[in-house]
């Protein structure tokens, strides 16, 4: 019965120890899922069994990643990183999960991202960043965004999103933006359109609730009217509006704008005002009053001959009909005294 015992905890051992599932993990070798979660890890396991697929980590006190901490797991698909104290992600450590599709490092202490992190996760589908210190999005992010569907940077410190970056994001169906601290000065323009045209393809967001300035604090950007940025010169046309195109020199024939270059102090022109209209001069301006003031005064007086014209026509008219009407009062007085006059005559003759 003993020796039954032992050698199944040795067949237990040797499958456990060709696995290469760490002792303080649970591993599900029909599912190829590891459970390290909530296990007190300072640091990620050095040996993960081969074929894992599904990774958590999560719940652990796990401070750095490098980049050989994922090197033998190469076939991962989801990895769940979140709820640690993770505050650098060094540059190439995702380098060899060229099959990753979900990423999860939300609620951890990351505030910079290197550029080239992401730059090797071409089948990354869902990437979830919220809960840090983000300030900036790393340009790379646009590289493998080809089938990224779901992105979440919520509870960040993020103040503007670049919309060449977010242009890249041509299959992205949810954004998760609130609790930032936005601002939605000229260059949130861009981002307003942006998000306008990913709404209308049936995208969806939360709320881009404004920091700043102070005219707009605690406002939802998507309902600041435009008239707000109408000292705003947008870098490219509305995509809802397409049919009107804003030409300028970088205007190219093929219906596309050039984005510009940032200037060499660093500075961006992406708000600048309009340049307001030159006044006119002063002797252009007298010689307007005073043809107007002619052109007026000559309608006054055409206007009071008409009125006098008027008038005297109506007197006439008013005096020949009085006389009209005397003359017809009189007439039949007269034909009755010529017929009196000639009775005695005509008796006499009798």
């Amino acid at each position: 019965m003993k020796g039954g015992l032992l050698l199944a905890s040795y067949v237990v051992l040797v499958s456990h120890a060709a696995l290469g599932c760490p002792e303080i993990c649970t591993c599900q070798s029909s599912s190829r899922m590891v459970d390290c979660s909530h296990r007190g890890l300072l640091e990620i396991p050095s040996h993960l069994p081969l074929q894992t697929q599904v990774l958590h980590l999560q719940g652990n006190h796990i401070r750095a990643i490098n980049h050989t901490s994922f090197k033998n797991v190469a076939n991962l698909r989801i990895l769940d990183l979140s709820n640690n104290s993770i505050s650098r992600v060094p540059p190439y450590a995702f380098h060899s999960l060229r099959s990753l599709q979900v990423l999860n490092l939300t609620n951890n202490l990351i505030h910079y991202l290197e550029v080239q992190v992401f730059t090797p996760l071409w089948a990354l589908r869902e990437l979830d960043l919220s809960y840090n210190s983000i300030n900036a999005l790393p340009e790379s992010l646009g590289n493998n965004s080809r089938n990224l569907t779901f992105l979440g940077i919520r509870n960040n410190q993020l103040q503007n999103v670049d919309r060449m970056l977010l242009e890249t994001f041509s299959n992205l169906k949810v954004w998760l933006v609130r609790s930032n601290p936005w601002q939605c000065s000229c260059p949130a323009l861009s981002l307003k359109l942006w998000l306008e045209n990913f709404l209308y393809k049936g995208g969806t967001i939360d709320e881009v609730i404004c920091r700043g300035p102070e005219n707009r604090k605690g406002r939802d950007l998507m309902k600041i009217p435009y008239e707000m940025f109408k000292s705003c010169t947008p870098l490219t046309a509305p995509p809802i509006m397409a049919n009107i195109h804003h030409h300028s020199p970088d205007y190219k024939s093929n219906g596309r704008h050039v984005h510009h270059m940032d200037h060499a102090d660093g500075s961006h022109p992406e708000c600048e005002p309009k340049p307001k209209p030159r006044p006119a001069s002063l002797r252009h301006a007298i010689a307007t009053v005073v043809i107007t003031g002619v052109v007026c005064g000559i309608v006054c007086l055409m206007m009071l001959a008409a009125a006098i014209y008027g008038c005297a026509y109506a007197a006439m008219m008013a005096k020949y009909h009085r006389e009209l009407k005397e003359v017809e009062r009189l007439a039949p007085g007269a034909e009755h005294g010529s017929a009196e006059e000639k009775e005695p005559l005509d008796g006499s003759l009798a």
